[in-house]
Formats: C-alpha cells, structure tokens, sequence
C-alpha cells in the first residue's frame, strides 16, 4: 500500500459514510478528526498546481449550499462516474458548510483521482471566521474543534489547475 491508501475496511467505512452525507446526516467529531487525517495525506501528494484530464464537469461556488450539491451530483453524475473539478469556496454563507466540506473530502479521499479540489479565498482560517463556518461549526458540534480540523486541511489544498495542459 502507497502512503494515503485505504484498506477494504477503510473503503467500506468511507462509503458508509458518504451514503450517510448524502442523507445529510453529520460524522461524529471523532470521524471528521479521521476524515481530515486522511484529506491531509491525499492533498500532501498533490502538487499546488494539479494537471486535470478531461472530460471534466467544472463546478464553481459551492459555499454551503449542500442540497444544490445534490442536485448537481444528481443532474450531472456521481463521483466516481463523472470527473469533478471544483474551484474552491465549499464553505461560508450557506447553512450545510459542514455537509459540504465533509462530503467533498470523503469524496477526495474514496475517488482521489477523479475528484479534483482547488482552495478558494474561504478556505481561510480568517474567512471562515466572518462568514459563517466557524460559528456553524461551534453550532453542530459544540465547540471549535471541527472546524480547527477542517482549516488544517485547507492549508493543503491545491490552488490552481491546469486541464489537459491548456487552461
């Protein structure tokens, strides 16, 4: 196994997840604290500029809007079907900025190299503490440790992306 690999346990155990975030039922502290250990190892094998193939569905703006997720997961195809390219800004503003970031993370972690995330302006430790994720955080899991775990992560996120070598 390859640093970041997931065993068939571990496979299972993301899968499950997943299908409880697509019910849009929250991890437990403690699987988000894994969830994020685990997003850090895949980001830190990427570059900061990430070459994407395409074809490739390219999403913008997400900012909480998890059941706008949904839909574009429904309209266009689940991951591992079809190749995502996000642009960033998973979080803030919307009410389900937990739901996303942590679906787009189990989805990273489970499908690395069909779904690509890139670090937008409120993947910040600064931002999300005025727009919203830091107080949605306190406000579904008591206290200010989700979010830490997530802000970790943003650290290591890629900020730019080439597709095919042309854009």
């Amino acid at each position: 196994e390859f640093p970041g690999s997931l065993s068939m346990t571990g496979l299972a155990d993301i899968d499950a997840q997943i299908e409880r975030l697509y019910k849009g039922q929250l991890l437990t502290e403690e699987e988000v604290k894994s969830l994020c250990g685990k997003a850090k190892e895949v980001f830190l094998e990427e570059s900061n500029v990430v070459c994407v193939r395409a074809p490739v569905t390219i999403v913008g703006d997400i900012h909480g809007q998890f059941h706008d997720l949904i839909e574009l997961f429904r309209i266009c195809g689940k991951v591992p079907d079809t190749n995502f390219l996000f642009l960033g800004d998973y979080v803030d503003r919307g009410y389900y900025s937990v739901e996303c970031a942590t679906l787009l993370f189990l989805l990273k972690v489970r499908y690395s190299d069909r779904i690509t995330l890139l670090r937008g302006n409120h993947e910040s430790r600064q931002i999300t503490q005025i727009y919203g994720f830091y107080d949605e955080c306190v406000r579904k899991y008591g206290s200010g440790n989700v979010w830490k775990l997530f802000t970790e992560v943003f650290d290591y996120i890629p900020v730019g992306a080439l597709i095919e070598n042309q854009i």
